[in-house]
């Protein structure tokens, strides 16, 4: 698979579980499915980083997203 497909995946992962915490925080429960998606997606960012260092920084993420959404959508 590729290292940049895993990286954006586990980015959409983190951004979505952002929402699941908020409304576990809001219903003052423990917010279970929201630590695994963090879990999950920093896991596969951390493994895209770790297997490809130093291409993925800052100034270089919404150039990776947007590669990434044009490689598998043309």
């Amino acid at each position: 698979m590729d290292l940049d497909l895993i990286f954006v995946a586990g980015l959409v992962v983190v951004v979505f579980g952002i929402p699941m915490l908020v409304s576990a925080y809001a219903d003052r429960r423990w917010p279970r499915n929201a630590v695994l998606m963090f879990l999950l997606g920093g896991g596969a960012i951390f493994y895209a980083i770790q297997e490809n260092p130093g291409v993925y920084t800052a100034g270089t993420v919404d150039e990776v997203i947007v590669a990434v959404i044009g490689r598998y959508i043309n």
